[in-house]
Order: structure tokens, then C-alpha cells, then sequence
């Protein structure tokens, strides 16, 4: 190997350049994304926690600042950062706007202090000082010069006062603080070295905490011949509101085509009445724009979405970028999709699914762009103006990545407070790009983590680097597309540990109407709803018996009222020494509010176990008393101790304890 292949001439670094290299190194900050190519995830009023290594040569001291503003903003905030030993630094800032937001890292040689390091080094030892006091009057005098107006004035008294007094007496006035508040006014910065700048994307709180109850508009009826409407919502709201939900979220309400329409059960033959599946979006009445007529009118949705406000209640769409083969568009822009040669065009594949009755749209076909693309944008917008600020998106990791990252950030460069949710099960890499490229939350692998090792493997994994900074996991505990294969056989309580789970586990979570009634009939073999709700109208009793409504709506006053229950950051697992029983705890950023829950995982036979109180979070010794109260039900009691015993029955398998110093 030759001396040219170990260092070609292109790799030699010129001293013009060497010189102007920064000499202090900042590396490794965080929260940042992909090196700062995507926004890492905030909502309003959120600490933003920042770590850095600054250092530099010798063994002068730095300072460091953390800069933030408004993207739009002219002006920057600081806030010192913190050296926390080994080149670690760290601070933090709170955002207090939605929408984009920029920071990033400062830091210089603090020549003062420095000066103030070695000088109390010395007279601690010792050492004669009279050379290093007149170098430290001249520091001052140097800052006064290049001062102006009072700030020189205070230097200029500063150094004559300096001038007059003893060796000790000076050494305690360089040592002051005020001295040292003087010196940084006047600091040159020496060496200013300044990170690349992060971006920052401040969303509302909805977007971190939130619950969400999804309904069919169609299914809200007694009789299933008779088509459910807008104005029959009206009379659920009360209950989904009393339960403690937030989000009110409806799949399409769109005109069904007919061509291929589905039958019950997804049969390839509709009856004359059956009223298809609304994901089939698209017929003369119109496409995505459009309402159902047999839901109602326009003036219908936004009465309804006035009540829904008022009841606490914000109404959420499906955004679902398929087409019936009635759709409009195959008419109006054929070039929007791929035909074959015989004139047909491909239905849509999910494999082993099949939807005869949808075909989807080419976003990179010639004729699409930028018609296709502007045509979706308004789409969104349009249903924005009618007062609609959440879409949950239809399996969006099958549409090209570059339109959601234009698509979203167009949306809320003009409506900030707009939230997209992501119905994407596919592979990791691809849900985490999704949250990268802007969607405020995403549906999860929740759904199929049962056993405490699975659990406990999947919220570690939420709560580190890079899923914290670019991903919020919205536990929906089932869909109208999943009927998860643990319920289908574990009863009540099995529901009752999905509840908790989900709601305990992170700041989002969703059910689909059926689950509070603990529906569970499964397609045989399958994780599907037998007489699936998306073929077919399913009028429900509300109260029937066994329904689990109180405690859904006991666990959403929990969350509502702990504030360290409102996000997924945060969640700690501790030890229970019981393989069914998942055990973890919560605890807000100021410590005010520290929740322990304890689940029962196994759905038909009690569980017991004992466990660790983190006494050590509290900074509390071993054996130290504590207070507990059972947020189910409100019973109080004393801990003693760091170990403490549980037993977790199947009508209640878990507990939700807030603990308190006594």
C-alpha cells in the first residue's frame, strides 16, 4: 500500500483552513434528529431538556449557552447550560407557541473565569497572587474599554476600587458574583464556537395527550335497516364525553361506490341494502369532499361538530387516499391512475387481503403532478375550514414519503394546530420515518405486546433515542380492522387490562366503540371482527351488562388529573417478582406527581408478587414510610419499607397508586 493510498493529496488539510476551525468542540447534543435533517417533537409549555460535550483544549473554563427562538422570530432566548463533569453539559428551555421552532448551542472561553479558577487556586495555597491580581485588573479595565454606557461606568468602578484595596480584599471582589455578573456583560467570547441549528416542531398538547373513541356515524341507530346520520351522533355524546374522551374520530363519512361493493363479512356479492365499506370512497355523489347523503348534510356535520366541541369533544376524520372504482376522478383525471393495457385497472392488494372494491392512485404518474398532490392538500384544508383539526390517515407508509413531509408541513404552516395520526403497522424504520417527516402520532406495535417481556422491551424502546425525539405512540387497543387475538377469549378481564395498559402506558390511546362493551367474536382464525361494522350497520346497547364504562371512564380521570400520566416519556419499570405481573411507574418532571401502576397480565387467575417501591427516586433510604391511595377506588394507606406484596385478582388485575411522602 502506498503512501498516496493512506493520504491522498484532497485529504491534507490546509493550515488557511486548520485556522479556522472552531477550537472548541461541541459533539453529541440531544434532543436532534438524523443530524438535525428533522424536527425533533414538542408540544406547548414542554421543558426541552438539552445534553451536550463542549470542551476544548487546556484547561480553561467555558461557557455555554443554549439559544432558541420562533423559526419566524427575529430575536433569540438563552439559557446557561449546565457543566455537569466530563465534557457533559446540560440546560433547558420551555416553548410557549406551536409551531417551528430552532436552537442551538454557544460556547466560548470565559476568560474571566478562568482567571477566577486559577486565582482562588493559588490563594487557597498559598501562592503569591500580586502578578495574577494585576492581570486581573487589567482584564477589568480591557471590559471597560470595550463597554459603553453604564456598563462601563460599573467596570471603571470596579477596577479603581480594585486598585485600592489589599491583596485579600481584592481577591474576594474578583471573587464576587456581582464581579463576575459585570465581567460576562462585557465578555468578548473568546474562541465563540456555535452548533449547526435544531429544529424544533411546538405542537398543542392534543397532539402528546389525548383520548380517542372512534364510532360509525351509520352504526348510531336501533334498527340496522335504518342508516344511522350526523343528527343521531348527537345523543352519544354526553356518555363519550362522560367516559373521558376527548377525540371523537369517525372513519370516511364519504359517498360508497357501488362497483364491487362488498357484502357482510366482506363477501364479493352485496345485497341491495348493504351499505358497503366506507373506506370505498367515491361515486356520483362525489369523492373526499363530499358527505354521505344518507349521514346528512354539510350544515348536518358542522352542527354536529359545534355539539361535539361543546360537550369537550373534537371531531377527528379519516383521511384515506383510495378511490371505488365510482370515484369521480377515474372520469375526471384518468391520468391520476395506472390502467392496463385491456382498459381495467387493478383493484387494491394488501396480500393475503384483497379490496376489489378500491383502487388506489399513482402519485408519480405524469398527469398527477402537481394536480394530484395540490387536489389532496385542499382536500385537507377544505375539512379544516369546516372546524376539523385531526385526520387519522390511512396507511400512510403506502404513499410516497415526500408528499406527507410537503403535505403536512403546507397544512400547518397556515393551521399549526392541525394533528395527523399515522395508521401505520408496517416495519420500524418506516413508522419512525413517518413521525420524522411531520405526523404528530402514530398507531403502534401495542397492539400485539402481551407478556411482561414484550411490554416491558417495547415501552424501554419508546422512551429511548431516536423513537422519544420523532415518534408519540397512540395505544389503540382495538380497530374495526383488529380484533386483537387476546381478547378473544379472555373476557372482561382481559379488556380490563388492555384499558389499563393502554392508558397508563402512554398519553395516547384509543378504542373503537364495541370494546366497552367487551366485544370479541372473531372471524375463526383470524384477528377480525366477526359481522365486521366496516360492512354492515351494528347498532349497540350502550349499557348492555359486563360493560367496563365506569372504569374506562375512572382511568381517564386518572390520566386527566396526574399530570405524569400525560405522555409516554418518562415510564420507568421496576421490579415485581412475578412473570405476569408488569409493574412501572411515572413520575412528572418536578417530582410533584409520581404514579406506580401494577398489571395483572394473565386474565383468568389472580397474581401476586412482591415488589420494590423506588424509595431511591425519592432520595428516601430503604426502610423509609410512604403514603399510598388506590386511584380506583380512593382507599389510603402507609408503606413501610422499600419491599411491599400485592395480589392481583382477574375482576381488578391492577393497580394504580399514587405515592406520597408522609
Amino acid at each position: 500500500m502506498t503512501a498516496e493510498t493512506l493520504a491522498p493529496e484532497d485529504s491534507v488539510l490546509p493550515l488557511s483552513q486548520a485556522l479556522l476551525l472552531p477550537r472548541i468542540a461541541i459533539e453529541s447534543t440531544m434532543p436532534v434528529i438524523d443530524n438535525g435533517e428533522f424536527a425533533v417533537k414538542a408540544v406547548v409549555g414542554q421543558r426541552i431538556n438539552v445534553t451536550s460535550k463542549v470542551f476544548a483544549d487546556g484547561h480553561d473554563k467555558l461557557a455555554v449557552l443554549i439559544r432558541w427562538r420562533a423559526r419566524e422570530d427575529e430575536s433569540w432566548h438563552s439559557v446557561v447550560m449546565n457543566d455537569v463533569g466530563n465534557n457533559g453539559w446540560e440546560g433547558a428551555f420551555s416553548v410557549a407557541q406551536q409551531g417551528p421552532h430552532q436552537y442551538c448551542i454557544e460556547a466560548w472561553i470565559d476568560t474571566f473565569a478562568s482567571f477566577c479558577y486559577e486565582l482562588r487556586k493559588k490563594h487557597e495555597a498559598g501562592v503569591p497572587v500580586s502578578l495574577e491580581l494585576q492581570e486581573g485588573r487589567s482584564l477589568v479595565l480591557q471590559a471597560a474599554e470595550r463597554s459603553d454606557n453604564e456598563l462601563r461606568d460599573r467596570l471603571m468602578l470596579l477596577h479603581h476600587e480594585l486598585s485600592g484595596l489589599l491583596e485579600t480584599e481584592q481577591v474576594a471582589l474578583f471573587l464576587h458574583e456581582n464581579s463576575a455578573h459585570l465581567m460576562t456583560q462585557a465578555d468578548h467570547r473568546a474562541y465563540l464556537s456555535v452548533s449547526p441549528v435544531y429544529p424544533i416542531d411546538v405542537e398543542r398538547e392534543a397532539a402528546q395527550f389525548a383520548s380517542w373513541y372512534e364510532l360509525f356515524p351509520r352504526s348510531i341507530t336501533d334498527d340496522p335497516a335504518r342508516h344511522g346520520t350526523f343528527n343521531d351522533v348527537h345523543s352519544r355524546l354526553s356518555m363519550i364525553h362522560d367516559m373521558g374522551f376527548d377525540v371523537l374520530y369517525f372513519p370516511p363519512i364519504h359517498p360508497i361506490g357501488r362497483s364491487h361493493r362488498k357484502g357482510k363479512n366482506n363477501s364479493l356479492t352485496a345485497g341491495p341494502d348493504d351499505p358497503g365499506s366506507p373506506y370505498a370512497i367515491g361515486s356520483e355523489e362525489g369523492g373526499h369532499e363530499a358527505i354521505h347523503p344518507q349521514l346528512g348534510s354539510r350544515d348536518d356535520f358542522r352542527r354536529l361538530v359545534k355539539a361535539a366541541a361543546d360537550h369537550g369533544l373534537e371531531i377527528a376524520l379519516d383521511f384515506a387516499i383510495q378511490c371505488s372504482q365510482d370515484h369521480p376522478w377515474l372520469k375526471q383525471h384518468p391520468g391520476w391512475f395506472n390502467w392496463r393495457p385491456d382498459g381495467t385497472i387493478k383493484y387494491a392488494e394488501n396480500p393475503p387481503k384483497k379490496y376489489q372494491d378500491i383502487v388506489n392512485v399513482d402519485f408519480y404518474a405524469a398527469d398527477a403532478i402537481p394536480g394530484l398532490w395540490t387536489e389532496l392538500r385542499d382536500i385537507v384544508v377544505g375539512w379544516v375550514e369546516e372546524g376539523v383539526k385531526t385526520f387519522r390517515v390511512d396507511n400512510p407508509h403506502t404513499k410516497p414519503l415526500p408528499f406527507w413531509q410537503w403535505l403536512i408541513s403546507d397544512v400547518r404552516a397556515k393551521y399549526p394546530e392541525v394533528i395527523f395520526l399515522a395508521e401505520a403497522f408496517t416495519t420500524p424504520a418506516m413508522m419512525a420515518r413517518l413521525g420524522k417527516v411531520g405526523y404528530s402520532q402514530s398507531y403502534t406495535y401495542f397492539t400485539w405486546r402481551n407478556t411482561k417481556a414484550e411490554l416491558s422491551e417495547y415501552l424501554t424502546q419508546l422512551n429511548q433515542s431516536p423513537w422519544r425525539e420523532c415518534y408519540r405512540p397512540n395505544f389503540f387497543v382495538n380497530t374495526p380492522d383488529i380484533n386483537p387475538g387476546f381478547l378473544h377469549q379472555s373476557g372482561r378481564p382481559g379488556f380490563l387490562i388492555r384499558a389499563a395498559l393502554a392508558t397508563m402506558g402512554s398519553g395516547l390511546w384509543g378504542m373503537y366503540s364495541g370494546f366497552e362493551l367487551c366485544e370479541a367474536a372473531p372471524v375463526p382464525g383470524k384477528e377480525e371482527y366477526l359481522d365486521s361494522e366496516k360492512y354492515e350497520i351494528r347498532p349497540r346497547d350502550f349499557t348492555a351488562p359486563g360493560n367496563i364504562i365506569a372504569e374506562i371512564a375512572q382511568l381517564n380521570r386518572i390520566r386527566r388529573q396526574n399530570p405524569a400520566l400525560q405522555t409516554h416519556l418518562g415510564l420507568k419499570l421496576y421490579n415485581a417478582w412475578n412473570d405476569n405481573i408488569l409493574y412501572f411507574g411515572k413520575r412528572s418532571e418536578d417530582g410533584s406527581n409520581f404514579i406506580l401502576v401494577a398489571v395483572n397480565l394473565d386474565p383468568f387467575n389472580a397474581q401476586e408478587a412482591h415488589f420494590e417501591l423506588p424509595l431511591w427516586e425519592m432520595g428516601l433510604p430503604d426502610d423509609a414510610q410512604t403514603q399510598g391511595e388506590d386511584l380506583m377506588n380512593g382507599h389510603r394507606w402507609t408503606w413501610y419499607g422499600k419491599t411491599q406484596w400485592t395480589r392481583l385478582e382477574p375482576q381488578m388485575p391492577f393497580g394504580i397508586w399514587r405515592i406520597t411522602v408522609s
